[in-house]
């Protein structure tokens, strides 16, 4: 049947609600229990969001509704279904995934991070990847060593 004699778009643009995937790490998908619930409700929200698109009756607004939960769907499912869970760590002795660590920077900014997974990172919220720069450096050290940060020094004042 020709295109003419249908209410949807050509197969060309119909191609274009359909988004390429959301990138994944090549790290470990490493997270604390946090975390993966917010990676569970993330996946949950997707698919309401999905479901919703799909009660629409216009066949090309549907595609369009449904590309991002679709695409956020196929990401998060991978996400919890690779994810690591990593108890809190059991010392406050050295800086670990999970741990918050509190340091002081040479120009006297004091800052608190925890360290968690890619996906829960929110620096403004007080929380790094283990993955992140800063992370790498921290992890590992005691309270009241220093590291260096390309030329800037990082005292860890504190580890909980």
């Amino acid at each position: 049947m020709s295109v003419a004699f249908t209410k949807e778009d050509s197969a060309e643009t119909a191609s274009e609600t359909l988004l390429p995937d959301r990138p994944v790490s090549p790290h470990p998908n490493l997270v604390t229990e946090a975390g993966l619930q917010a990676l569970e409700s993330e996946l949950h929200q997707a698919r309401e969001a999905y479901e919703t698109a799909q009660k629409i009756e216009d066949v090309n607004e549907r595609r369009r509704q449904a590309a991002i939960p679709l695409r956020d769907m196929r990401y998060f499912a991978a996400r919890v279904r690779t994810a690591q869970v990593i108890p809190n760590p059991a010392s406050t002795d050295t800086v670990a995934f999970g741990s918050t660590v509190t340091f002081r920077r040479d120009d006297g900014r004091v800052q608190k991070y925890r360290i968690v997974g890619e996906d829960e990172a929110d620096p403004k919220a007080g929380s790094i990847s283990f993955v992140s720069p800063v992370a790498r450096l921290l992890m590992g050290k005691a309270a009241g060593d220093e590291v260096d940060a390309s030329g800037q020094k990082l005292e860890i004042i504190s580890i909980s």
